[in-house]
């Protein structure tokens, strides 16, 4: 009788070394240790993200197509630069996109899934008010905010689309952190909408539900360009249903 073959096992592939850079890129603009506009070097990144020259130079293409660096002669790589184009552009796309995202989610999500994202925005909020704003409570909700529009985009299972809508989450991180909008003055306000939009998520309101992600959003593009030149930003561009 013929023995079986065995079948060969085969190893995960591990995660290249470009794409390792580009995860060190990514959290450096999330951490705020890479600024809009600042002028880096190959070898600068090399010693910010701890990778080898050749990794960071593979990387660079990747940074460039998505718009988060450009090459500027004889003065090395620029990290996007942020101005009025880049604020109504990068909001536009995420509104875009998170539209049709909310209108999958309402229908989808369990209610189990809601009510725990309910509980930790309430979490936050409830430090909020008792006067915890220190760096901590301000990262937690941080990652409270954006985890609840990221779990939104990745529910539509389309993996382009999630890309897309992270690198523009970049873009609009790199705007924020230009006008240093995070305070805890602001955190209230943005957890409220956020649970008023829950609600209406719980409620299987997909109508309601966008128009109040849309407001939330609309108030997140002000919060971003207050400060100095926010006056002079055109009006939001809505698109409704």
């Amino acid at each position: 009788m013929t023995k079986p073959r065995r079948l060969a096992v085969v190893a995960p592939e591990p995660t290249s070394q470009r794409a390792r850079a580009y995860q060190g890129f990514t959290q450096q603009i999330l951490a705020g240790g890479i600024k809009p506009g600042q002028f880096v070097s190959q070898r600068e990144l090399m010693t910010l993200l701890d990778m080898p020259l050749g990794a960071v130079r593979e990387m660079i293409p990747r940074l460039e197509a998505a718009g988060l660096v450009k090459t500027v002669p004889q003065r090395g790589l620029q990290i996007a630069h942020v101005d009025l184009k880049l604020v109504r552009n990068a909001f536009q796309l995420r509104a875009m996109i998170e539209r049709e995202a909310v209108r999958h989610f309402v229908a989808v999500v369990s209610d189990a899934e809601l009510a725990a994202i309910a509980a930790a925005h309430e979490a936050v909020l409830a430090r909020a008010r008792a006067g915890q704003a220190d760096g901590a409570l301000l990262d937690d909700a941080q990652a409270v905010d954006w985890g609840l529009h990221d779990r939104m985009v990745d529910a539509l299972g389309n993996e382009i689309l999630s890309e897309i809508y992270r690198v523009n989450s970049l873009r609009i991180r790199l705007i924020r952190l230009e006008q240093a909008v995070l305070t805890p003055a602001g955190l209230v306000p943005a957890m409220q909408e956020h649970l008023q939009f829950i609600a209406a998520l719980q409620q299987r309101d997909a109508d309601t539900a966008w128009r109040l992600l849309e407001a939330h959003l609309d108030s997140a593009r002000v919060r971003a360009l207050a400060g100095p030149g926010a006056a002079a930003l055109p009006p939001f561009e809505r698109r409704h249903s």
